[in-house]
């Protein structure tokens, strides 16, 4: 901790501050705010631009909310605490999530949920619950926050439910994946899909959260793992994740939820679908065996989609599922995750292909823009 002591005090650091949809971040001077009841500031060190970053960036289809500093994929140490934060101190190792755990809703009750009622994922939102206030500004005029967490800051205040505290010997440019796309395709498998060992799952899109999903299947101890894309270039990295087998839509003229049945006499054990595809979510659906098959969707869809398949094929006993965050509950399940990379069960090192610095943010957008890589490590301390 720097002395003297910055709680209570506001912070000026560097932000990469959105201020219209589609133009490039641009690194400015912001104030931070000091936390207010149950909120948290931390000092982010590594940060990733995610899809729903850019997705809200380009602002197509949603209510655009500027200016904003975005980010939601990160790792960092907390700097200090607003009133009533009891199980935080600074200097702890931390995950900052878009979604939350307040503890006392009925689904944070529950074993079955994860969608706080409180802290659910909430993209419109663009200023703290506790008082309808920002904690960003630059010469008095309010910055807005993005889902909660708004990462692309040194500094950022967070509410106390959307913090995991993690174990301090992990290294935290390798476990900030974990609080965004790598734990829902992982979740999507362990917690939802939930293979045997020797079991033939296909995953549907092999980006970060279908190849997530894809180690996740590893994990489990799938025998036949079939990667679903559009784009064959994928296949290869795809096999570090546990990828044996793939199948390009495009080369066959039948559904390609026909051609997985064909494979796998009769259908896949289990399927997950991380394209938001509408489509591909029918397909992730029918290409399951009767009688014990599972699907789960995981990509978001547009909003006027709906999904159309025949009744008989659930009374033919598949299933059908859906997750958000892989059904982990922040704070109380992320630290197992950690522990699962700690104990080289979880690989992680191969999620991250590209790496920038802080500066050089909107080359990650470029990156990603051009579909080049998985994950971009941005680092704020260069």
């Amino acid at each position: 901790m720097s002395a003297p002591s910055t709680a209570g005090q506001v912070i000026r650091c560097k932000a990469a501050v959105a201020w219209e949809s589609g133009r490039a971040l641009t690194i400015e001077e912001v104030e931070v705010a000091p936390p207010q009841a149950m909120e948290v500031r931390l000092k982010i060190l590594f940060t990733s631009l995610c899809h729903t970053d850019v997705y809200f960036w380009e602002a197509k289809g949603q209510t655009p909310v500027f200016p904003r500093i975005f980010g939601h994929e990160a790792g960092g140490v907390v700097e200090s605490l607003g009133e009533g934060v009891t199980d935080l101190k600074p200097g702890d190792h931390v995950l900052p999530v878009f979604t939350g755990e307040c503890g006392d809703c009925r689904h944070c009750k529950s074993e079955e949920s994860n969608m706080c009622d409180l802290l659910r994922i909430n993209t419109d939102r663009g200023v703290m619950l506790s008082d309808g206030k920002t904690r960003f500004s630059i010469n008095g005029k309010p910055i807005y926050h993005f889902v909660g967490t708004s990462t692309f800051s040194e500094y950022t205040v967070v509410h106390v439910g959307c913090v995991a505290k993690v174990n301090p010997a992990a290294p935290l440019d390798k476990i900030f994946v974990l609080s965004c796309g790598i734990s829902t395709g992982l979740g999507a498998i362990l917690n939802v899909a939930k293979p045997t060992k020797g079991s033939t799952v296909a995953i549907f899109g092999l980006g970060a959260v279908g190849l997530a999903a894809a180690e996740g299947a590893r994990i489990a101890g799938a025998s036949r793992i079939i990667g679903v894309d559009l784009n064959p270039n994928r296949f290869e990295e795809a096999k570090k994740f546990g990828c044996n087998e793939f199948v390009n839509p495009k080369d066959y003229d039948k559904p390609v939820q026909e051609v997985l049945a064909e494979m796998t006499n009769g259908g896949v054990d289990r399927s997950v679908e991380c394209t938001g595809n509408i489509n591909a979510m029918i397909s992730a659906f029918e290409c399951v065996h009767d009688g014990w098959g599972v699907a789960v969707l995981v990509g978001v869809p547009n909003k006027d989609d709906a999904f159309k398949t025949h009744p008989v094929n659930f009374l033919n006993e598949r299933t059908l599922k859906g997750t958000f965050f892989g059904n982990y509950k922040p704070r109380s399940d992320l630290p197992s995750v950690v522990e699962k990379y700690m104990n080289k069960e979880l690989e992680l090192e191969k999620f991250i292909t590209h790496e920038v610095a802080f500066s050089d943010i909107n080359k990650a957008f470029d990156y990603m823009l051009a579909g080049e890589g998985i994950r971009c490590l941005i680092r704020m301390d260069t």
